[in-house]
């Protein structure tokens, strides 16, 4: 994703206009007419994305206390100005060039934006239904392991005033989702999860603040309410033993595979992950699985976006050797709405 064409950035700005970030969409505009900036954020690693990579930097130093005017337009620490921010953001970028370069140099964008929970549920339960139970998760790109633990929140799905709480009742996390269109997913109990496992490249140790700060960087600053949702969910991950391995999914994949209980319905999932993919580690994670479904039937959730803007909500099985896709729904990339097809 280096040396992203002026196209990159207004596409961009158009993403952060379609999920409600009107902070991103004008700084994206501003990055896409200002070259010296453009390639500023070319210096984030090769299949990083440098929008997500220099904003979370920036956002970073602010919420580690830097001081300027450019606080004043980010909601989530209180600011209220009006106004235009671009010109505050590069000053900004000037003033912090020095902290800013290794930042946007060495880090990743390992969000774990816990609504995609709503999402995964009612996918999981189709699953179940299908498939049968209990299942065996295998996250890819888990970051801290979040949407790992997808059936231990309460969801209130809503439509048309009518509202549908699923999930932990009692759980300190309550997701909020609105359905869309005319079909109703499946809101039975959650299926039961036998086991569980993430592989992650880039492990975050939660003891450490500044792994903490980087995963609130992420997190765009107009959207306050995903800052409170990541909290809660880190209070409830405390409680949970995950088992996460470090190092490269496509190479963990395999074993995972094989070392899955036989008595357990295999699934591989994954949300927004695959965008970081290239078209050969595409094609890989589809041989890994093929192979492995000579030996047994695997499934597939997959919740990533596509150029066109939509976010789909895909369900993949692999028998025989053979694969079949099925597209479940078109959904909010952070879990607000769903909009059932199935």
């Amino acid at each position: 994703m280096n040396n992203e064409p002026l196209d990159y950035w207004t596409f961009f700005a158009a993403e952060a206009r379609r999920v409600g970030a009107p902070l991103y969409e004008r700084l994206s505009m501003g990055v896409a007419a200002d070259e010296a900036l453009r390639e500023f954020a070319n210096g984030a690693q090769v299949g990083q994305p440098p929008a997500n990579i220099l904003f979370a930097a920036v956002h970073f130093l602010l919420l580690r206390g830097a001081k300027h005017a450019l606080r004043d337009f980010y909601p989530n620490l209180g600011g209220t100005g009006s106004g235009d921010p671009f010109p505050a953001f590069k000053d900004f970028v000037d003033e912090h060039r020095g902290s800013l370069t290794p930042l946007i140099a060495t880090r990743v964008t390992n969000t774990n934006e816990v609504g995609r929970s709503a999402l995964l549920a009612p996918a999981f339960r189709t699953l179940a239904q299908e498939a049968g139970e209990p299942l065996h998760l295998i996250e890819l790109g888990p970051s801290v392991g979040l949407n790992l633990l997808w059936d231990r929140y309460r969801v209130l799905y809503s439509k048309g005033g009518t509202y549908f709480s699923l999930g932990a009742p009692d759980s300190e996390l309550s997701l909020e989702c609105e359905l869309r269109g005319d079909r109703l997913p499946p809101l039975g109990p959650a299926p039961k999860v036998a086991s569980r496992v993430g592989l992650e490249r880039n492990a975050v140790d939660l003891s450490d603040s500044d792994a903490r700060d980087w995963l609130k960087a992420l997190i765009w600053p107009d959207q306050v309410a995903r800052f409170t949702k990541l909290e809660r969910a880190l209070r409830l991950h405390g409680h949970s033993t995950l088992n996460i391995r470090n190092g490269d999914a496509l190479d963990l994949l395999p074993e995972a595979l094989a070392a899955a209980p036989k008595d357990q319905v295999v699934c591989v999932y994954h949300t927004m992950v695959i965008y970081q993919f290239s078209d050969e580690m595409r094609d890989a994670l589809d041989a890994i699985l093929i192979m492995a479904s000579l030996r047994r039937p695997v499934w597939r959730i997959s919740l990533e976006g596509t150029l066109s803007g939509d976010n789909p909500l895909l369900l993949y099985s692999y028998r025989d050797g053979n694969k079949e896709k099925r597209t479940l729904g078109l959904c909010h990339p952070h879990g607000t709405w769903l909009e059932w097809l199935a």
